[in-house]
């Protein structure tokens, strides 16, 4: 898939169906669908399910860079997600999630997983979509939000070959309900370095 805004071609995981809009994309997740593995062993997604994950990826040019996105997900169950994701392989990869809380609160959250996962949450958000933005420095990626008045720092990290071999794009997931549908829009790309991964500028 091609999209003006995007220096480079997306391809989506089999299985996964991804429409082009007037605004953007849209990807509607089945029921069933994540990328999680749980640190206690006790459960979590098999390799071979990760690689048939929701996903549309594609890989971006040399240097740094920043990859946003206003997310508008129709968040009805719980995990239910929009995400902005980066992708080594199957056992590296992290995202950045516009999420259904447990509590039914809708939240920015985020995943880095090496091997297995963590989960971060973020803050909540009184709104219908977000704007997220995912940011590489180096060997460094960087997770942000958009609150209304500028960009919040919700997490720093790397990930093994982050510098020259990561994917980057979106996925959703709906892991308890029985879809997710989401669009995404004012999608951007931007070759530059960000100064200040606290402050976002």
């Amino acid at each position: 898939m091609r999209i003006p805004t995007l220096p480079f071609d997306l391809l989506a995981s089999e299985g996964s169906v991804w429409t082009a809009t007037s605004s953007g994309i849209e990807g509607a997740a089945p029921a069933g669908t994540d990328l999680f593995v749980d640190p206690s062993g006790d459960s979590g997604v098999a390799a071979e399910t990760l690689l048939n994950a929701h996903t549309l990826l594609g890989t971006p040019p040399e240097g740094d860079f920043t990859f946003a996105a206003e997310v508008t997900p129709d968040l009805r169950a719980t995990f239910d997600a929009g995400v902005l994701l980066a992708w080594v392989d199957e056992t590296n990869w992290a995202k950045l999630c516009f999420e259904r809380s447990p509590a039914g609160e809708v939240m920015i959250v985020s995943v880095v997983t090496k091997g297995t996962s963590d989960d971060a949450n973020g803050f909540i958000v009184n709104a219908p979509k977000a704007r997220l933005r995912l940011a590489r420095v180096g060997n460094v990626l960087a997770f942000h939000a958009h609150d209304g008045n500028g960009w919040r720092f919700v997490r720093a990290f790397t990930l093994p070959g982050a510098a020259t071999e990561v994917s980057v794009g979106f996925e959703a997931q709906s892991p308890t309900g029985d879809g997710c549908r989401v669009s995404y829009a004012d999608i951007a790309f931007e070759r530059r370095t960000v100064a200040d991964l606290r402050n976002g500028e």
